[in-house]
């Protein structure tokens, strides 16, 4: 608990109860995937008294502070990512469940160069799978 707190403070954001409480059920577990509503969800079964609006603002908090990557499916479903090291996804189109491709199983080049002003700050490729027909 106190390295969470440490954490928090290091990425400039005030170690709150409720932002211990989420960061604890967000980083305790590994790399991991999850939406506000999912996370939602855990802390209510945590018995961890908050609402849905303060889970999407703590993960846009951690977000910004850089504790978190946004990966945006559809414009419908956003899911943040505690693994925050090059990589990219797949997406099971059935199920939503998402997972990691390491990030040297795909080689994305010949991007197009950036506007004037502007730098390419990051790639993010999303590999849509369904299930094969017989």
């Amino acid at each position: 608990m106190h390295e969470l707190r440490g954490k928090l403070r290091h990425a400039g954001l005030r170690p709150t109860r409720q932002r211990v409480a989420l960061g604890w059920i967000l980083f305790g577990k590994g790399p991991r995937h999850v939406t506000a509503e999912s996370l939602y969800e855990e802390a209510t079964s945590a018995r961890v008294p908050i609402s849905l609006a303060t889970v999407y603002n703590t993960l846009h908090q951690f977000t910004e502070a850089g504790l978190l990557r946004e990966i945006a499916v559809d414009g419908s479903r956003t899911y943040f990512d505690t693994n925050l090291s090059d990589h990219h996804h797949f997406l099971v189109e059935s199920t939503n469940a998402i997972f990691d491709i390491p990030g040297a199983s795909i080689d994305v080049g010949r991007l197009p160069d950036a506007p004037d002003g502007m730098e390419i700050a990051r790639v993010d490729v999303i590999v849509r799978l369904r299930q094969k027909k017989p």
